[in-house]
């Protein structure tokens, strides 16, 4: 397992019962020191496992302390039968010593216990973080973190791909998020950015003829933090195929990821093809274009039905309904800390039916319902008896928001998600363009994807209407890639940004590279960047992205360990021609 040195010739780990009666030496961290009437025991602990370590001259025990690192010799031993601990791999042995060597001494008193170290509030864990990472959860996701990218790397050269790494100083490019920016000082008033995805590189990569490109890309967007997005930098599994269709893109997608979750979790994995699922089918069934699959409940529209309805909350609204199986059976308490939520997320009130047993209905909405009103939401919702309805009203904008976290929060409170299966689905034909609060028309996702339709779709559809290539990928709610065929064309490229406001020579000056690129004999090209970190963190099930980053910054975007952002002396401010208020 390890390189036998003077430190040690064999790892805290791999001592088993066959090793009785050998001379080893052994070297790691002091995890806990426990006196038994004069026998002193060491747990010792190294990335391999934990060893039990019986010590009878407690004078080897001067000066050392948990935590401090130590290397010994001894004889293995086998374990008294009350004392072996079946819970370790190495339960069965343990090793006599009498020679204890410190390495690196530890202060007394630690700023938390190693072993509970995911108890202690983020800021002190991240300060820390050297003792943070010895607690062995929180070390095994960084080993697993390296096991995936390594098994990344290996599908993707099966699949035919080239790694090419690309540039980290680039320039800024209006991608979605902030930039991070870095003053020239060879070039007085002039920025560099940090990329916020190669995304420009890897289409100019196909330009310059390579066929099939990956990397496992650093990206870096001034961003707030949130559970499943770290402040600052990640990393995707960038790829970019030329001559290639969106189903291709799909192909490799689902392949790589496929054979990813089924060697690194025990879940059921989606089989390929992934659902397809087209965005605005996502937005009515789901309430959101990240759908978690292994949810059962479905979002029904049902707007028609209130076209006339004398029921104020519902009169010229976006109504949708959500079916919740035996869920009639259900406290008052229960209903009514739905009800709170509802209110919590900016609902006026969520109104519901309770389904009897002769199908007639219980509840706050039922005197509004118009004959055969019960009868069409029992079909439509597929409704039976001891089944509960919810109604979610609003504008069309914020309704499916609205039942989309009922949805989520409905299956949650009752249990209903799947936690054995991992459900993958692609999110299809997102629209081309929205309009801002201002209305004007802007692009609604990557501004190089190809429209649907092409040119002709441009110059003859409402913007509104114009679907797009683009893609998602969804992993139980969360969301691991986006993708899209790329806009290789310059006429197109020239009138979908003419419709968002750019003239060309916006294109010239914030995109000169592709603009210039494209006039050359461009390839179809079409491409995706599955999260890496995102991806970790479902493996791993964690809830926090950062569990499975070795240094992350913290939910302020700082880092608490070096002290990062921090302050520059004078003359490194001169020298790149900036001067702070």
């Amino acid at each position: 397992m390890i390189k036998a040195n003077k430190y040690r010739t064999v790892s805290c780990g791999e001592l088993r019962e066959e090793n009785i009666g050998q001379q080893v030496r052994v070297a790691g961290w002091v995890e806990n020191i426990r006196d038994h009437g004069g026998v002193m025991f060491l747990d010792i602990r190294d990335e391999y496992g934990v060893l039990q370590v019986v010590v009878h001259d407690d004078a080897l025990l001067k000066n050392i302390n948990k935590e401090c690192t130590v290397t010994l010799s001894g004889e293995v031993v086998k374990r008294d039968e009350d004392t072996i601990n079946k819970k370790i791999a190495t339960g069965y042995v343990e090793v006599h010593t009498e020679d204890i060597i410190v390495l690196g001494r530890c202060k007394n008193v630690l700023p938390f216990e190693v072993v509970t170290s995911t108890n202690t509030s983020e800021d002190v864990r991240l300060k820390y973080r050297f003792l943070d990472l010895r607690n062995p959860k929180v070390h095994n996701n960084i080993l697993l973190r390296s096991k995936i990218i390594s098994f990344l790397r290996s599908e993707m050269n099966e699949l035919g791909f080239t790694e090419i790494n690309t540039p980290i100083l680039s320039t800024s490019s209006p991608e979605g998020a902030r930039d991070y920016l870095i003053p020239s000082r060879k070039h007085k008033g002039r920025f560099y950015a940090l990329p916020q995805a190669p995304q420009i590189f890897k289409q100019l990569l196909m330009v310059s003829g390579f066929d099939k490109y990956f990397q496992i890309a650093p990206c870096f967007r001034d961003e707030d933090a949130r559970a499943d997005r770290s402040p600052g930098e990640f990393y995707q599994l960038d790829f970019e195929m030329a001559f290639a269709t969106q189903e291709d893109v799909f192909e490799v997608a689902e392949k790589v990821l496929y054979d990813t979750f089924v060697k690194f979790t025990d879940k059921q994995v989606s089989k390929p093809p992934f659902v397809r699922i087209p965005f605005a089918e996502a937005m009515v069934k789901y309430g959101t274009d990240k759908p978690d699959l292994r949810n059962p409940l479905v979002i029904v529209e049902i707007s028609d039905m209130f076209e006339e309805t004398d029921f104020a909350p519902f009169r010229k609204k976006t109504v949708r309904s959500i079916n919740v199986p035996g869920a009639a059976s259900q406290s008052k308490k229960w209903f009514k800390r739905m009800e709170e939520f509802a209110l919590s997320i900016g609902m006026k009130g969520l109104g519901y039916v309770k389904v009897n047993d002769d199908l007639t209905f219980d509840g706050p909405i039922d005197k509004f319902l118009k004959p055969g009103d019960r009868e069409e939401l029992i079909e439509r919702n597929g409704s039976k008896a001891g089944d509960v309805i919810y109604f979610i009203a609003d504008t069309a904008i914020e309704a499916p928001k609205l039942a989309g976290q009922i949805r989520t929060e409905v299956a949650s409170r009752l249990d209903l998600i799947d936690k054995s299966r991992v459900e993958m689905c692609f999110i299809v034909d997102f629209p081309m363009y929205e309009r801002d609060d201002d209305g004007k028309i802007i692009f609604t996702h990557n501004p190089f994807s190809m429209p649907q339709g092409g040119l002709d779709a441009l110059l003859n559809q409402d913007p509104e209407t114009i679907l797009a290539y683009q893609y998602d990928i969804v992993c139980n709610g969360v969301e691991l890639s986006s993708g899209a065929v790329r806009n290789h064309d310059v006429e197109i490229m020239k009138k979908a940004f003419e419709l968002a406001g750019y003239t060309e020579d916006d294109l010239k000056a914030k995109f000169s590279a592709l603009y210039n690129a494209f006039q050359y004999g461009a390839p179809p090209h079409a491409g995706m960047a599955p999260g890496v970190d995102r991806m970790i963190m479902l493996i791993a099930e964690e809830e926090n992205i950062r569990e499975v980053i070795a240094f992350p910054m913290n939910s302020n975007a700082q880092d608490v360990l070096l002290g990062s952002p921090g302050e520059v002396t004078e003359q490194q401010l001169r020298e790149v021609h900036i001067k702070l208020r």
